[in-house]
């Protein structure tokens, strides 16, 4: 196995050059994470030189032979091409040592985001999802998730003003439910928090939190693949992304911004069309990949020779809260994601 899949850290290149990384992700649903289509958000960026990324792409065209014009992930998880998709992830295979994928584990990402905004301590998350996901049975937690999504998203699609009371109204009601139980004490923190999600709630009218919103995964994720590649040498590192409608001028000069002031080396964030550049397509194969295995995984269907080919490529710094999928991920316990914030 390549020693960098061993340490953490990103390969070599022998040289001080910038190292130009494509990216792309799986699983958005924009700031819709607990009701949308997955559970679970995936960006890739792969080092792959262009000539060996279209060499990799004519190999995967030729074993899998479809018509299609443009290959995606689900063309390599079908049954009849698990071969194919066994060489793309092995050792020996086209991404070997040279790929990452950050995974955001989205009920965990809302419970996050809301410790940051209602306690103002991100170390707190772990064990309110703990206390969510142990302590509430499953319609409960599924509305604690919704309400707590909806006072975080920038637009909640509801009658201006209204989330604030929603939240906290299902949040008394939850507190009474379960009091004496494991999770009494995390929801009575939360209850001690509604002037914080009132500020919140009208920094949204004309604030930056309108315009970077808290709650969409993938500009932290966008920042958590510099910070991989560049390492802690803080090596230059150029990404090239596939067009995305939310990353606008002004967001990508927060991703830039935010990640040097992170200490990493992001020199540039440039956006392509997927279709003409067979790394970016590498990568969504990737993300699409990794998507789906952590997902069937979390929801404990999950394929065990899948998870352990996608093992090296996970990013320790995924935001994960499961601690059973999170061994089989080879993550480390919740405490330990790295999260960037505005």
């Amino acid at each position: 196995m390549d020693p960098h899949q061993d340490s953490g850290a990103p390969p070599g290149d022998g040289d001080g050059a910038a190292r130009e990384i494509a990216c792309d992700e799986s699983g958005s649903d924009g700031e819709n994470l607990t009701g949308g289509n997955t559970d679970v958000f995936a960006h890739a960026g792969v080092h792959v030189p262009v000539p060996e990324a279209a060499r990799a792409l004519r190999e995967i065209r030729d074993r899998i032979r479809s018509p299609a014009t443009e290959y995606k992930a689900t063309h390599l998880l079908r049954e009849k091409h698990r071969t194919v998709l066994e060489w793309f992830l092995a050792p020996g295979g086209p991404l070997h040592g040279a790929a990452r994928v950050h995974l955001t584990e989205k009920s965990f990402f809302v419970v996050d985001r809301l410790a940051g905004v209602l306690l103002d301590d991100p170390g707190a998350a772990a064990e309110l999802y703990r206390a969510v996901r142990e302590a509430l049975g499953a319609e409960d937690r599924r509305r604690f998730l919704s309400v707590a999504n909806r006072l975080l998203r920038t637009r909640n699609g509801a009658e201006p003003g209204s989330s604030v009371p929603l939240f906290f109204e299902t949040l008394d009601e939850l507190r009474r439910t379960h009091a004496g139980t494991d999770a009494g004490p995390a929801l009575e923190r939360l209850a001690a928090g509604r002037g914080r999600a009132e500020a919140y709630r009208a920094g949204l009218l004309d604030g930056p939190a309108a315009r970077i919103p808290v709650l969409n995964p993938l500009l932290p994720a966008i920042v958590a693949t510099a910070a991989y590649w560049s390492g802690p040498g803080r090596r230059p590192v150029r990404l090239v992304h596939d067009r995305q409608n939310l990353l606008t001028p002004e967001r990508i000069a927060w991703i830039e911004e935010t990640a040097r002031r992170s200490g990493v080396a992001l020199a540039e964030l440039r956006l392509v069309v997927a279709r003409d550049d067979p790394r970016v397509q590498l990568a969504d194969f990737l993300a699409g990949i990794a998507r789906k295995a952590a997902g069937d995984a979390l929801r404990g269907n999950g394929d065990p020779g899948l998870t352990a080919l996608l093992r090296p490529y996970v990013d320790p710094a995924s935001v994960w809260g499961d601690d059973r999928t999170a061994v089989a991920l080879g993550l480390s316990v919740p405490d330990s994601s790295v999260r960037a914030r505005g």
